[in-house]
């Protein structure tokens, strides 16, 4: 069996060589499994690109034209994936893929379409800022009011996914509501969300995170809009 990484890449020249060293050295054999990595540069500006271009030969790799939003870029990577599953990797160093194996290995014993890495969870993890955590839990409450599901990390990177399950799912997502999206949908089919706890090495703003607080009230409106419409 195969596991696709799907990378959306924005502007990490400092990150982009040591995550994919992670990543290959991550061994899946012990589960019967091979990765295939997809890279999808969503338009980056800081050198990002010529880095890239000098990995073609052993990834592959799509290009945006311009920076169109983290959703944009899982949505043109998922056209070129073509493992059982797929998950969805940053480009940063806050997530270990060794926990790709945890992830799968729930996955096959459950037979699941769906396996959310919880940051939460694991008790040893730290948090870059107080308004992150909270606003997380912000929205692990209100996808449980909404739409009956217990999960405890919603918008965590680390989402794994059958592939044929997650094509089937027409998204909208341009920047990051793919995760209030993509967890609206996959709770409005009735597909249940296994979870299991993961590492997470979280960076502030000055070593390159890109989310912001704005982006934590259109994760609410976008798990509200979607209890409503498809």
């Amino acid at each position: 069996m195969t596991l696709s990484v799907l990378i959306p890449i924005y502007n990490e020249k400092n990150t982009i060589l040591e995550i994919l060293k992670r990543i290959d050295a991550v061994d899946l054999s012990e589960i019967s499994f091979k990765k295939e990595i997809v890279l999808v540069d969503d338009g980056s500006s800081d050198g990002t690109r010529q880095i890239l271009k000098g990995l073609e030969d052993k990834y592959k790799i799509i290009y945006h034209p311009k920076n169109q939003g983290k959703g944009a870029a899982i949505k043109t990577g998922l056209n070129h994936v073509f493992g059982d599953y797929v998950i969805i990797q940053d480009a940063d160093l806050e997530y270990d893929p060794k926990d790709y194996i945890k992830l799968l290995k729930v996955a096959l014993k459950n037979k699941a379409e769906v396996v959310y890495g919880s940051r939460r969870l694991n008790p040893k993890n730290k948090y870059s800022h107080l308004s992150f955590y909270l606003g997380g839990i912000m929205l692990n409450w209100l996808a449980s009011i909404l739409y009956g599901i217990k999960i405890t990390d919603e918008s965590t990177c680390y989402k794994l996914f059958k592939t044929e399950t997650i094509k089937s799912i027409p998204l909208g997502c341009k920047r990051f509501e793919f995760c209030p999206e993509i967890t609206a949908k996959i709770a409005k089919r009735k597909i249940k969300i296994y979870e299991v706890p993961i590492e997470y090495y979280p960076r502030d703003k000055k070593e390159g995170k890109k989310i912001k607080w704005r982006d934590g009230f259109e994760a609410l409106w976008v798990l509200i809009k979607y209890k409503f419409t498809d």
